[in-house]
């Protein structure tokens, strides 16, 4: 695709992608989304999207496959109530939008009929917190093919044990258009990639596997030799502390989690509950209690999709609204819920920009970008030496957790115990096993140390997957229950 002059606007940009080619312009949009207000409906709006992707592994020391793909479509969609009808097409044109505009009047007519759909567009120019040039194109596939062997070659020097590396990269280029029928138009391109790497080392006969890795909303010169070293010493180091951990012991105890990747557990036990779709419906344990204190003193957690270059930032959400820095919780108060605009409107809140979709196929709901409890005043060391006996979990794999109670268990994939103040032995198959609204309550230390991902996170929720971020300084945690296998 051909570089885009660097004065035009991501607007401009989305315009020529996406509606010019087509035989598009406002006029027609705004007569499509006038077309669905001849019934009560209370919003509606038009979300077209292009997507190039692709993806790359190596696997005993050869690139195994390579995937490449384009997608592109259009979601209609029209609010009535609490109802919504929603329709897609993988074909742009007037005429597949006039079709799937028809198939959303058969809501039900549960809207007020007050609300009038806009004359004309007016472009909603917003802000740059990442590039807008295509990844994909920022190497061409020897460089790539070239890139996933340095790093198997990095990870494979670094220790005899390590008997088999494995490394993957991807890159997307997005660009998506909004119309909205209260007259407002907005695009935004959206790069992402990511470089991941898992090691198995071996000693004894006995095998056990360090991934790392991490991307943003870069192009492929992000991932420096410098950077590469980083993330080969992390796998190897995660498989080689394993080959030493000695089974983890059970039973309710203090545990410290270390910066970075382990708010994972906030994102999954805490973010999910604050989330406007389950206050609306009243399944989230935290329903109806704002201004409530729902954690500790001192405990402030944020949603920030502003974060320049952040795998979870998003110069405007699904909906065409500026993404924002939401405080959810401040000083252990409860302040506000994440939020897209049925949700707001129905819940009389304000907007937060938090409206997301998997594609153009899928409809948006409130989610997560980056979410991270802010720093603390303790010295992470003085956290540490704080406890006489307790478990140290400085990085997690998978978790569950069910949002009506707030229960989850988390399993560490990195963990030591801690006796006398010291970080001794590593453990393995230790799980966390807790509530999180009682959690956050149970925070008696918060470190001065908070960082963010590496940038790998993804987030599931109603079968849609996204790009995520998530963050928190060292904490310790009173009385949480830990599954272990001594």
């Amino acid at each position: 695709m051909t570089p885009f002059d660097p004065a035009m606007s991501h607007l401009a940009i989305a315009r020529d992608i996406l509606l010019t080619p087509f035989g598009l312009d406002e006029a027609k949009l705004s007569k499509v989304l006038g077309s669905m207000f001849t019934h009560k409906v209370d919003y509606a709006d038009l979300y077209f999207q292009f997507t190039r992707n692709e993806g790359w592994s190596l696997e005993e020391g050869i690139v195994k496959t390579g995937s490449f793909s384009i997608d592109q479509g259009v979601g209609v969609r029209a609010v009535s109530g609490d109802k919504t009808a929603f329709s897609y097409s993988d074909e742009i044109s007037e005429q597949a939008l006039s079709d799937a505009a028809k198939a959303t009047r058969t809501i039900a007519r549960q809207g007020t009929g007050k609300i009038q759909v806009a004359s004309s567009l007016k472009g909603l120019d917003n802000r740059s917190l990442y590039l807008r040039d295509d990844p994909l194109h920022s190497m061409d596939a020897n460089q790539k093919v070239q890139l996933l062997e340095k790093i198997e070659k990095i990870a494979r020097a670094k220790d005899p044990r390590i008997v088999q590396v494995m490394a993957s990269m991807a890159g997307e280029y997005d660009v998506v258009l909004v119309a909205r029928s209260d007259g407002v138009i907005a695009g935004d391109i959206r790069p992402l990639v990511r470089v991941s790497l898992t090691v198995i080392a071996e000693q004894n006969g006995r095998r056990e596997v360090g991934t790392s890795g991490g991307g943003g909303r870069y192009d492929y010169s992000y991932f420096t030799d410098v950077l590469l070293e980083q993330y080969a010493d992390e796998a190897v180091k995660s498989a080689l502390v394993n080959l030493e951990a000695r089974p983890a012991p059970a039973g309710p105890m203090t545990v410290v989690l270390g910066p970075g990747w382990p708010g994972v557990l906030l994102h999954e036990a805490i973010g999910h509950g604050l989330e406007g779709d389950f206050n609306r419906k009243g399944s989230s344990t935290f329903s109806g209690r704002i201004g409530e204190r729902v954690a500790a003193k001192g405990v402030t957690v944020v949603d920030d999709g502003t974060m320049v270059n952040r795998r979870g930032s998003l110069n405007m959400d699904d909906e065409g609204n500026p993404t924002q820095c939401t405080t959810l919780i401040e000083d252990g108060i409860l302040k506000g819920y994440i939020q897209d605009t049925m949700n707001a409107r129905l819940m009389k809140m304000p907007v937060t920009g938090n409206a997301r979709r998997e594609s153009f196929a899928h409809l948006p709901m409130p989610r997560m970008t980056n979410t991270y409890m802010l720093a603390g005043d303790k010295d992470p060391e003085e956290i540490l030496a704080s406890v006489k006996n307790g478990l140290y979990a400085v990085n997690f794999g998978g978790g569950q957790v069910d949002i009506t109670n707030g229960k989850f268990v988390f399993s560490a994939s990195e963990a030591y115990m801690i006796e006398n103040g010291k970080v001794t032995y590593p453990v393995k198959g230790a799980t966390l096993i807790g509530n999180g609204p009682e959690v956050l309550n149970h925070v008696s230390m918060i470190g001065n140390d908070l960082r963010l991902d590496s940038g790998i996170g993804v987030c599931g929720k109603e079968g849609q997957s996204l790009p995520v971020g998530v963050g928190q300084p060292s904490l310790r945690i009173e009385g949480l229950t830990v599954g272990g296998t001594a």
